[in-house]
């Protein structure tokens, strides 16, 4: 970030920053004494993976960058972003989601009351501002947006509909700040900012709740009053009776938790201390840092799905068709793994076209009359358990043709070609799925070929998605793919690009140790009987933010963000945790959130581990050291 940013301050931290959605949008009403505030605006596509109206839209928006700050404002979506695709489902259901950034040049830097009530009204295009839209009976934090100037923003995204797209603002500052609802909002350059964006699309999106066992900060939230919540991540049953009902989250019970210990029943959430319990000890939803649990990210696959359909083409199914044909269906590709796609006929599977995105009928040999002929996408992803949302629309569509033997289907000439692919222009993952479509004759299946370093590459059953990690190339090379339709010859005719299977890099700097202890086949020990600072620096050889995260004795990955206060300071641990604004950061062993979290500091020896996520989704190796902890001698 440049030092130019106004209203550099210490922030008001703390993931307890979800706001009410009557609050949001409720900035200024100034949009109307200005031009309108579409006239300098340019919507620049950040990520298209197909048509708007068949996508899930992400539309971030600025305010409060001038013309000269707007590379700052690239800066900040590239980091927000690349923190939302390393955090599942995102990362696997990435290619569900068109990104847009609107930028609209501000005539001041800036946004309004920042950081305090007395800080200038600025002249901006989104009327964004803190306090409420500077309300002196609000909260510092409540980051607000003119909802009539961001919706007239998103609307110059053709396609893109209330329906079908999420809203998030961005304001130019560095003070902590942010709401959810109907519209995201956050600070740009905080350094927690860029981790309010995916929590605040869990509530908009997701319609997941807090899980916070307090309202206001620095104060427990006392006992849960009322029956079962409705919420699908908070309970007042014991772990048996979810089993014995088959309620809320049994089916994920004991399973090790995405966001660390295991999956089972925590008291706390709903910001109520006592009487309501939720399913991990921190998630996404409790503490900025975390990846969601097996429980919201069900909850989230579903939402995510639920924007989109599995079908995005078919042959015409109006009329009866004939058996001298082909029959196809083209479907989404979502990055963390291939759709199934199941063809019945009269009810029977076709098995010799299992997995496949064409059958021809005339393999058939299909008797003679009528026929019902179907085709079922399902997603088979592991991230459900519940077949009520496996059958549903969002995961599950099927499409329904009439065979008709009396139909003859009149030749009409289609050219061989792609009509959809994974975007070339990038380097791909060596985790991710890639894909490409053709066009689809009536009388030939179009077979594609892939090559590897100009090897052939296995690919059975369903020849439009090639899994890159079931190749499991090695770590640490990069390759060139290429797909083909068989029998075509041509430039135009073939797709190529560049897998990227080197992760970044990470190094870490710790503040100087009372000593260091190496020892034969251990990671080097460093003994410290206080608090300590540590600094990840990731490096990558492709453009694009790096995401670096770390754990402590195997607990969830924390995405690594400097410090509360100032993204450019090291993390700092200490033996009970710094409290910031009711919150607590750093503890060194079990992590600590709030003040009434258990302080107690934990010596001897603890296990921290570092890792990178690249653009491209590449997870690096995870690397570790040692830090012993002892108590300070006493003074005499």
């Amino acid at each position: 970030m440049v030092a130019s940013r106004p209203g550099r301050a210490a922030a008001l931290i703390g993931a307890a920053s979800l706001l009410t959605t009557a609050l949001v949008g409720a900035g200024p009403a100034t949009a109307g004494e200005r031009a309108p505030v579409t006239e300098t605006a340019t919507v620049v596509p950040v990520q298209t993976t197909g048509p708007a109206d068949k996508r899930f839209n992400l539309i971030l928006m600025g305010d409060g960058y001038t013309a000269e700050q707007l590379p700052e404002f690239r800066a900040d979506v590239d980091k927000h972003l690349n923190v939302l695709w390393s955090i599942e489902p995102f990362a696997s259901y990435r290619s569900y989601v068109n990104v847009w950034a609107v930028e609209v040049p501000s005539a001041e830097s800036g946004v309004d009351c920042d950081p305090g009530l007395d800080a200038p009204r600025r002249d901006t295009p989104l009327g964004m501002g803190f306090w409420n839209g500077c309300d002196a009976g609000s909260v510092q934090r409540l980051l607000t947006v003119d909802s009539g100037a961001a919706n007239a923003l998103a609307g110059l995204v053709p396609g893109a509909t209330s329906a079908n797209r999420q809203i998030v603002a961005l304001a130019n500052s560095d003070t902590y700040g942010g709401a959810g609802g109907t519209y995201a909002t956050a600070s740009g350059g905080n350094a927690l900012s860029s981790l309010i964006t995916p929590h605040e699309i869990g509530h908009s999106l997701g319609g997941l709740q807090d899980e916070y066992d307090y309202y206001g900060r620095g104060v427990p939230g006392g006992t849960h009053q009322g029956g079962e919540p409705s919420s699908a991540h908070h309970t007042v049953l014991t772990e048996e009776q979810m089993r014995d009902r088959r309620a809320k989250w049994w089916r994920w019970l004991g399973e090790e938790s995405e966001s660390g210990g295991v999956i089972g029943r925590y008291e706390g959430g709903l910001y109520s201390t006592k009487g309501v319990w939720r399913p991990s000890r921190h998630s996404l939803m409790k503490t900025l840092g975390y990846a969601f649990d097996q429980v919201g990210r069900e909850v989230m696959v579903r939402a995510i799905s639920s924007k989109v359909n599995l079908v995005q083409g078919h042959t015409p199914d109006a009329a009866p068709i004939g058996a001298d044909r082909t029959v196809w269906v083209d479907t989404l590709h979502p990055l963390g793994g291939e759709l199934d796609v199941v063809w019945r006929l009269d009810g029977r599977p076709v098995r010799s076209a299992a997995g496949a995105r064409t059958l021809d009928l005339r393999r058939l040999d299909v008797p003679r009359g009528r026929h019902t002929l179907t085709a079922t996408v399902t997603d088979p992803t592991p991230f459900v358990r519940d077949p009520a949302v496996r059958g549903s629309a969002a995961l599950t569509r099927t499409v329904t043709w009439t065979v008709d033997t009396s139909v003859v289907t009149e030749p009409v000439p289609v050219a061989p070609g792609f009509t959809g692919h994974t975007a070339t222009g990038a380097p791909v993952g060596a985790w991710s799925v890639v894909y490409a479509d053709t066009t689809h004759p009536v009388d030939r299946t179009l077979a594609v070929q892939w090559r590897l370093d100009g090897r052939p590459v296995a690919n059975p059953g369903n020849d439009r998605d090639l899994d890159l990690s079931a190749l499991r190339l090695r770590p640490g090379t990069t390759h060139t793919l290429t797909a083909r339709i068989a029998g075509v010859t041509g430039a135009d005719r073939e797709l190529r690009w560049t897998v990227d299977g080197t992760a970044a890099s990470a190094s870490y700097t710790l503040s100087k140790p009372l000593r260091t202890v190496h020892r034969p086949g251990r990671p080097v020990e460093y003994v410290y009987d206080g608090p300590f600072t540590m600094r990840l620096t990731a490096r990558d050889d492709q453009d694009g933010y790096v995401v670096s995260q770390f754990r402590v004795d195997g607990d969830g990955w924390y995405t690594y963000y400097g410090w509360p206060t100032d993204a450019d300071a090291p993390f700092r641990f200490t033996p009970g945790g710094t409290e910031i604004d009711g919150l607590v950061y750093g503890k060194l062993g079990t992590a600590r959130v709030v003040p009434w979290d258990d302080a107690t500091p934990e010596y001897g020896t603890h296990t921290v581990e570092y890792r990178t996520i690249d653009s491209a989704g590449n997870t690096g190796p995870a690397r570790t050291f040692l830090v012993t902890l002892v108590p300070r001698p006493a003074v005499r």
